[in-house]
């Protein structure tokens, strides 16, 4: 028997109380750091949609692992078993532990990328892009003509632009291209899907022209669950075996396992190339740890083993995309624009067609996203020219970013119906108060990932 309702697969067996603050408080708070959210403290946010990275809850099972994680410094028992589920899901012949994603992207740039490299992608996103320019090198973004009309929805959006893709690998800078890197999903774009015929051809690209192709994988599961629902030759293939088989096309990948590894910490580097794995282990103990634990408590390696084993349970990912469906609903119903369709983690609210009054150098996005902290507690982040645009140093106005968005990404497994039904009537007093919202300035920055610690302030 088939039911409307789509109910969480599974009963809350611990709670966490919510903060509940005044708008007057919210204010002050927001004053006292600068007007950047990632300032707040925990206690200060009532529905905290800043990332769904490590920020999600972890199964009875995956606590149960954690009492058995076995601290041995090296070959621990909980190696063994977190390095038979990643080979068993990924296929590659070498798994190199990392404490998050970004470490992984760090000795990745590090042995694989050198000056003046190009590195094409369906989309980088913020710690990817930050680590190849750190190197010197040039990531570039090829995402495909639907995944730039936000608003108009098709169903693989976060494919790369194959024709684009095959100019630059036949064309004179093709030396220059170490690998190609796939993000799946494509979280820059929306968290937008990549088609299993998309990843093949890049496959095929890859082989015509001898480079490497790479996966960031930080939600592959997510990946296949739409390819599962949107892709005719896969709709009665386990989730699963489609994320096996989209590992096995490329040559190796990046995970930030505190997404789709169900886990408050860890990330891993995988590599078919021995030569090149032989560099990261030999990278990684002056950074991260011993090749068998690579910054990671053995605890954490059990609890994320259990974790990439739950994570590609259907009914788990079905109530997980119908969430974030059913608060891009009730955007829609609001009237504001959102990219189409909802995608597999996250809302993205198209900042730039909301306050088309605001200009990109002025971060529409931050404005809405400080907005719905301010009407409701409510924390997203700024995915427009603050976080991807490019400041200039002779005092112009920076260089934009493609879209203006802001993302409202749901943490796995932690909020309820009820708590997204209070984020819709959120997002509703933010249509009433659409023309009394102003940009912003910068007033102190970084050099790099600056929206992670700029101080702002709001223009009059």
């Amino acid at each position: 028997m088939e039911f409307k309702t789509i109910i969480e697969p599974f009963k809350i067996k611990s709670v966490e109380a919510l903060p509940i603050t005044s708008k007057e408080q919210r204010l002050e708070f927001l004053k006292r750091e600068d007007w950047n959210l990632f300032g707040l403290k925990s206690q200060e946010v009532t529905i905290d949609l800043l990332t769904d990275s490590g920020t999600g809850s972890m199964s009875s099972e995956q606590w149960a692992s954690i009492m058995r994680g076995d601290e041995s410094y090296a070959g621990s028992l909980s190696w063994q078993r977190f390095h038979d589920v990643v080979s068993e899901l990924t296929g590659y012949k070498n798994i190199i532990p990392t404490h998050q994603g970004r470490a992984s992207e760090k000795i990745l740039a590090s042995i694989a990328v050198n000056q003046g490299d190009i590195i094409p992608s369906n989309s980088h996103f913020d710690t990817t892009r930050a680590n190849f320019e750190f190197a010197q090198s040039e990531p570039v973004d090829l995402l495909c003509k639907e995944g730039l009309d936000l608003l108009t929805p098709a169903p693989f959006k976060g494919n790369i632009d194959l024709e684009k893709l095959e100019d630059l690998l036949k064309s004179d800078n093709a030396k220059k291209v170490p690998f190609v890197l796939m993000t799946i999903t494509n979280n820059t774009g929306g968290g937008q899907p990549v088609s299993m015929k998309n990843l093949k051809a890049v496959r095929e690209l890859c082989n015509k022209y001898n480079k490497m192709m790479l996966l960031d994988a930080c939600r592959f599961a997510e990946n296949a669950w739409f390819v599962s629902q949107r892709e005719e030759e896969y709709k009665n293939v386990e989730i699963r075996e489609i994320a096996k088989e989209a590992f096995r096309l490329a040559d190796g990948c990046t995970i930030s396992l505190k997404k789709d590894g169900f886990g408050n910490i860890g990330g891993l580097l995988a590599l078919n190339d021995d030569n090149l794995a032989e560099e990261a282990r030999n990278l990684l103990i002056l950074t991260e740890g011993f090749p068998t634990y690579g910054g990671l408590a053995g605890r954490d390696l059990d609890a994320l083993a259990q974790g990439l084993k739950e994570i590609t349970d259907k009914n788990y990912l079905e109530y997980r995309a119908k969430s974030i469906s059913y608060l891009a609903d009730k955007a829609i119903q609001y009237g504001i624009p959102i990219v189409q369709p909802a995608g597999g983690h996250a809302l993205y609210i198209d900042a730039k067609t909301f306050l088309p009054n605001i200009p990109p150098h002025e971060y529409p996005g931050h404005s809405v996203a400080c907005e719905l902290y301010l009407l409701g507690g409510v924390r997203g982040v700024e995915l427009g020219t603050l976080a991807f645009g490019v400041a200039q140093e002779n005092g112009e106005p920076d260089k934009p970013a493609t879209h203006e968005l802001v993302r409202l990404a749901a943490p796995r497994r932690t909020y309820t119906q009820s708590h997204f039904d209070y984020v819709g009537e959120v997002l509703e007093k933010l249509t009433e108060k659409k023309d009394t919202l102003k940009g912003f300035k910068v007033i102190k920055q970084p050099k790099l990932l600056r929206h992670f610690t700029a101080k702002l302030e709001p223009l009059s």
